[in-house]
C-alpha cells in the first residue's frame, strides 16, 4: 500500500495540520523504462511553502488533492529500465509519498561512497548546489571579503557560509535565535553572527563591517536586505 501526503487546502499564513491529508492506494506498478522506487528520506524545503500559493510564479503551484512536491532518496524495489537494478539508491521527485513509480531518465544515481545517503537532500543535493554554485559562480568573493549571510542556520546558508571561510573570507551571519547564532559561530566557523529578532541588525553591520559588505549572499529579502 502506497501512502501519501496531499495538499488538502491551500494555508493561509503557516501551514497547519489540516491543510494536509493522509491517503492511501495501491503501489503503481512499473511499464517498460519506468522503474518502482520506495522512500527512503523525504526533502522538507523553503520553497515548497510558495508552490502551496495559488497565482503566478516561476513555478506551477499545487492545486488541493495533489501530493506534495519535493525530491526523495529511494531504493530501486523494481525496474523495467537497463540502467538500474534492484538495490541502487536514487534521487527522485516523487514529492511526499512512500513509492513511486519513475521514468528511469529522471533519476540521480546516489553515489554511497561520498557520505550518508541522505546527504543527497542536503550537501550535496539541491540546497548545497545552490550554496555552492550561487557564491562563487554569482559571488565570486575573493579572499578577505565580508561576506554576509542571511538564513545562515539554514541548508543553504550554513553551506555558504563555510565556504566562504574556505576561500578566506570574513563571515557574517544573521538568524532567528540566540541558538541559531551560536550555532553557525560554534559549529560551522561563522567569524559572528547576528540575531535580527533581539538585535539592531544594522548598527551590527556597522560594528562588525566598518569597512562595508562585499558580498551578500541573501535567502530571505525583506529588513535585512535593506539593512544590507
Amino acid at each position: 500500500m502506497n501512502r501519501a501526503w496531499i495538499m488538502a487546502s491551500r494555508p493561509i499564513g503557516e501551514p497547519e495540520r489540516e491543510n494536509f491529508e493522509l491517503v492511501e492506494s495501491r503501489v503503481p506498478e512499473p511499464q517498460h523504462g519506468d522503474v518502482l522506487i520506495r522512500t527512503l528520506y523525504m526533502s522538507l524545503d523553503p520553497y515548497m511553502r510558495g508552490r502551496m500559493r495559488s497565482g503566478p510564479s516561476y513555478a506551477t503551484p499545487l492545486e488541493p488533492g495533489e501530493v506534495m512536491t519535493g525530491e526523495v532518496v529511494a531504493r530501486v524495489e523494481e525496474s523495467e529500465s537497463s540502467a538500474y537494478t534492484v538495490g541502487d539508491i536514487v534521487r527522485a521527485r516523487i514529492g511526499w509519498q512512500e513509492w513511486g513509480v519513475v521514468p528511469d531518465h529522471t533519476l540521480k544515481m546516489v553515489d554511497s561512497s561520498l557520505g550518508p545517503i541522505s546527504t543527497a537532500l542536503g550537501v550535496l543535493g539541491m540546497p548545497g548546489l545552490t550554496a555552492y554554485f550561487g557564491l562563487l559562480e554569482v559571488g565570486k568573493p575573493k579572499a578577505g571579503d565580508v561576506l554576509v549571510v542571511s538564513a545562515a542556520s539554514g541548508a543553504v546558508g550554513a553551506v555558504v557560509g563555510q565556504i566562504g571561510r574556505i576561500n578566506g573570507c570574513r563571515v557574517i551571519g544573521v538568524a532567528g535565535s540566540d541558538e541559531k547564532c551560536a550555532y553557525v559561530v560554534d559549529d560551522l566557523g561563522f567569524d559572528a553572527a547576528i540575531n535580527y529578532k533581539t538585535q539592531d541588525v544594522t548598527a551590527e553591520f556597522g560594528r562588525l563591517c566598518p569597512d562595508g559588505i562585499d558580498v551578500y549572499f541573501d535567502n530571505v529579502g525583506g529588513p535585512v536586505l535593506d539593512a544590507v
